[in-house]
């Protein structure tokens, strides 16, 4: 639910390897410009979806680019990768970010809502405050705030997508506990996350599959019988 696939090194490469594998993929694009070329990678799969997104860490560079998002949206089924970001380097950015971020979630509203996939570095409260009253499906990808902002965001509706790199942390694993199994699903985040030191590729979820299996102690093919039936009723509402 979550893997940067216009940047990886080969994307044509990566993106015909997700086909032959019949990899399910939510391609997030960090530009609304980068939408056109994203979706190309999509071409002839019906298990490639691309979401229409701009970073918070480049919302400043990029903010004049929020009329080709309006235009587009109706086009999108997703969105993502949106969001806030308060670390270190992009919280002097904070102002236009939460002007991008409201835009965004105010357009994704009057548009009837979407599934969005939503960054919320050093930034889960102010994501959370901002999502009230927004018709939509959030799902927080990577979620790394505080165990009550954990309990906020499931009381609001909200799903988490997790990888491996956020199970391979002691905080990860204790936040993926807690969060109900009905509201999980799986990403990469490829091609910036990385596993023991290797460039996540999409399929390689099965990974965080492998954990969660253990997380819930139970049979890998009962986490992926799960995970499918997440899966399923995140995309048919």
């Amino acid at each position: 639910m979550h893997c940067h696939l216009d940047l990886y090194p080969e994307p044509f490469k990566v993106a015909e390897e997700c086909k032959r594998r019949g990899t399910y993929v939510l391609s997030v694009t960090t530009t609304p410009k980068a939408w056109e070329g994203t979706c190309r990678l999509s071409k002839d799969s019906q298990r490639i979806r691309t979401a229409l997104g701009l970073h918070p860490q480049i919302a400043h560079q990029r903010y004049q680019e929020l009329e080709l998002f309006d235009a587009l949206l109706p086009e999108a089924k997703y969105v993502g990768e949106i969001g806030l970001d308060g670390g270190s380097g992009f919280k002097n950015h904070w102002d236009v970010q939460l002007k991008v971020f409201r835009h965004i979630l105010n357009a994704v509203n009057h548009a009837g809502g979407r599934i969005m996939s939503i960054h919320s570095r050093a930034s889960a409260a102010a994501v959370l405050d901002e999502l009230k009253g927004i018709d939509g499906t959030p799902v927080l990808h990577w979620f790394t705030g505080t165990k009550s902002q954990l309990k906020r965001a499931i009381d609001i509706g909200c799903w988490f997508s997790v990888g491996p790199a956020m199970l391979n942390t002691k905080k990860g694993v204790e936040l993926v506990s807690i969060i109900p199994r009905d509201r999980i699903l799986t990403e990469t985040d490829g091609p910036f996350a990385k596993h023991r030191g290797n460039m996540l590729m999409p399929w390689e979820s099965d990974i965080a599959v492998n954990i969660l299996s253990e997380i819930w102690n139970q049979s890998i093919e009962q986490t992926h019988a799960d995970l499918r039936d997440n899966f399923r009723s995140i995309t048919s509402g």
